[in-house]
């Protein structure tokens, strides 16, 4: 039967820019040498697979996915080539979301597998679209709040099938006890302490490949107690290998980590965390100039996230909207969403203590969004421009010694809002501050922010200070920005200049 062109496959086989007798001739000799040397396909295959619909057998699905990953310099997995997964469902959804729940451990394995399959080979890039907001609230609002399905109805799976796509040794992860779960979790708390000190690009391959362990672990039957421990790891590494990803500027790749992390902390039985790392998907829209998709996942991580929601981290979910409503110019909507956050943050009494994820979020951050929301209305609002210096001088006071990139944040929004109120002297001064320590940091998101820094000095350029400031800052630069490319992602100084 005739199920019409698979446009997934043809969308990458276009990019690929590969004849499909080339195609044909790769998939045969890819397949020999990942212990398949049967397989015999040729040109007349690769059409039907392309312009009828037609889903190969296992292996090939593994190794197209494996040779357009190489080809394009990014994560190409079986459901972005079209094809399903055997055992799994079928449904209607968008970029392949949501999958079978039984499936979540395979996909997290064959991913982050194709990741480092990538960083082994020195192969970067990003191009892939970014889906929209509304496209995953649409494809997952009613996956997150039905009940995961048990733990006994998910086949067997055996890690080695996605090893087998990367190219991998066939190494197979064993079955944990509490210790080496422990140590995992002590794992996360190293990464994300280092993450938070020098930016995501110097541990981003080291947390992936931890994540890739971990999901062999979870292919294999533990206690429920241990299981749910582990899909917490699960989630907790995902949103680290995310944020770490947009850190760098891979926005497809840390996308598809959030939703990871959110499928993981499902499974695990933690709505809160899946909530928290879709608000990091969130995040990244508003970074990118699409806070529409940003208030949409808003909705998701909220609705998402029951009512085991400690106030602290809805007060975190509410900076995150307001930055979106901000970067939309609505000022009402955006002071009256920061003082419910303010209102949350006061009410959480400490008596039940923070889960690990939500312990950066602290005084120190809940004026770090405030002053970042407060300055990117002062585009639209310039009186606003005060208000969010006086949030970034206490995000400061309080800020922790290790917490180098969030005061470079702080730095870099302090002197954009003395720009904004036509203060030049204090603006330099901060400025300055935060050029101080960029340098050690591997945070291509604080390129960004100071490239928005440096579009406010324009209007100063006359001044010696400011232009002795404006060199300083393009020699403190990458030489190339980060632009579209292929990934179809603009910078922020793209979408706002």
């Amino acid at each position: 039967m005739n199920k019409g062109p698979n446009t997934r496959l043809s969308d990458l086989f276009g990019l690929a820019g590969w004849s499909k007798g080339e195609l044909a001739r790769l998939v045969n000799r890819h397949a020999a040498a990942m212990g398949h040397p049967q397989l015999a396909t040729d040109t007349s295959r690769v059409r039907r697979w392309i312009d009828m619909g037609e889903s190969p057998r296992e292996p090939v699905p593994k190794v197209l996915a494996s040779l357009f990953t190489e080809r394009l310099g990014r994560v190409v997995t079986i459901e972005d080539l079209g094809f399903g997964r055997p055992g799994a469902a079928r449904r209607q959804s968008v970029h392949g979301l949501p999958w079978a729940p039984e499936q979540t451990a395979a996909v997290l394995t064959e991913f982050t597998g194709m990741d480092l399959m990538l960083n082994r080979r020195g192969l970067v890039g990003a191009g892939a679209a970014l889906a929209a907001g509304s496209a995953l609230h649409s494809s997952l609002h009613d996956w997150l709040l039905a009940d995961p399905a048990p733990a006994f109805s998910a086949p067997a799976y055996d890690p080695r099938t996605t090893a087998e796509a990367a190219g991998y040794d066939t190494y197979e992860a064993a079955p944990v006890g509490s210790q080496e779960i422990d140590a995992l979790e002590r794992s996360v708390e190293v990464f994300r302490a280092w993450d938070a000190q020098r930016g995501g690009g110097l541990q981003r391959k080291a947390v992936v490949g931890q994540l890739n362990e971990v999901g062999g672990m979870l292919g294999h039957h533990h206690p429920e107690h241990l299981q749910r421990r582990l899909w917490g790891v699960a989630a907790n590494l995902a949103v680290l290998a995310g944020w770490m990803s947009h850190d760098v500027g891979l926005e497809p790749t840390a996308q598809k980590y959030f939703v990871i992390a959110a499928h993981a902390a499902r499974e695990g039985g933690d709505r809160p965390r899946a909530g928290e790392a879709l608000s990091r998907a969130a995040r990244q829209m508003v970074h990118l100039g699409r806070p529409d998709d940003a208030l949409d996942l808003m909705k998701l991580a909220r609705s998402g996230s029951g009512e085991q929601m400690l106030p602290r981290t809805r007060a975190m979910l509410h900076t995150i909207e307001a930055w979106a409503q901000a970067s939309m110019g609505r000022g009402q909507a955006m002071r009256r969403t920061l003082g419910e956050a303010e209102e949350l943050f006061v009410s959480d009494k400490g008596d039940v203590p923070p889960p690990s994820w939500m312990q950066m979020f602290d005084e120190a951050d809940l004026h770090g969004m405030q002053a970042l929301a407060f300055r990117t209305l002062a585009e639209h609002d310039p009186g606003a421009a005060r208000i969010a210096e006086k949030h970034a001088k206490q995000a400061l006071l309080l800020r922790e010694s290790n917490r180098d990139r969030s005061k470079i944040f702080d730095y870099i929004s302090l002197a954009s809002a003395c720009f904004i109120a036509d203060d030049p002297e204090q603006a330099d001064r901060y400025a300055r501050l935060a050029l101080v320590s960029i340098g050690d940091n591997s945070s291509h998101r604080t390129w960004d922010r100071l490239r928005e820094m440096y579009r406010l000095t324009g209007q100063y350029s006359g001044y010696a200070k400011i232009e002795d400031l404006r060199e300083e800052i393009q020699s403190a630069l990458p030489r190339k920005p980060r632009g579209s490319g292929a990934s179809g992602v603009k910078s922020p100084k793209e979408l706002r200049v």
